[in-house]
């Protein structure tokens, strides 16, 4: 496969991903990220590098922002928000801290290319179904040429920037501009 061929595939997959997304799903979580002022993320292997940069803007944003396993994360308490990404819906230790959450009062969110894993049946509050082939994954999704997970790993590192802008552009307080004073200023 030549790279011109390659690029126009995989943005083929992307459109269709994005197309197949609901919007009522998005809206949903959205509104629930909007809710919630401290908000803990996870996710491990390259969809935990999505997960992080979107842990980043989200403080930018001014939310109280920790990832699991930082030495710094504080516990997690009633009210808060856990956003766990895992693709396939079936990381052992992504469940166990699913669970743990959720018994100290958190809701839980799985961002999740298969909804019918073991986390998002079980212990989730609320699923945000990406619809991008992930490894090991069993659900009906837009299907890639690409290796393992890569489709859902690069649509969830847009979709969770579209996110970003989108709320930008609904709360009246926030800016572009607000965020970047957050940016780090020790590099």
């Amino acid at each position: 496969m030549t790279y011109e061929e390659m690029y126009k595939s995989i943005l083929n997959e992307h459109e269709k991903v994005y197309a197949a997304l609901s919007t009522e799903g998005l809206r949903e979580f959205i509104d629930t990220i909007k809710k919630h002022q401290r908000i803990f993320l996870i996710g491990v292997g390259r969809e935990g590098l999505a997960t992080k940069a979107f842990a980043m803007r989200l403080m930018h944003m001014g939310k109280e922002v920790h990832c699991i396993w930082d030495d710094t994360t504080p516990g997690i308490q009633n009210g808060d928000l856990l956003i766990a990404t895992l693709g396939d819906g079936q990381i052992g230790h992504i469940h166990y801290v699913c669970e743990m959450a959720k018994k100290a009062g958190a809701f839980i969110y799985v961002v999740t290319g298969s909804p019918s894993g073991k986390t998002a049946r079980t212990v989730a509050d609320k699923v945000f179904f990406v619809p991008a082939a992930v490894y090991r994954g069993t659900d009906d999704v837009v299907p890639s040429f690409q290796p393992m997970g890569n489709l859902f790993e690069q649509c969830l590192f847009v979709i969770f920037d579209m996110i970003v802008m989108m709320i930008v552009d609904e709360v009246p307080d926030l800016s572009f501009e607000k965020m970047s004073a957050r940016h780090r200023n020790v590099e």
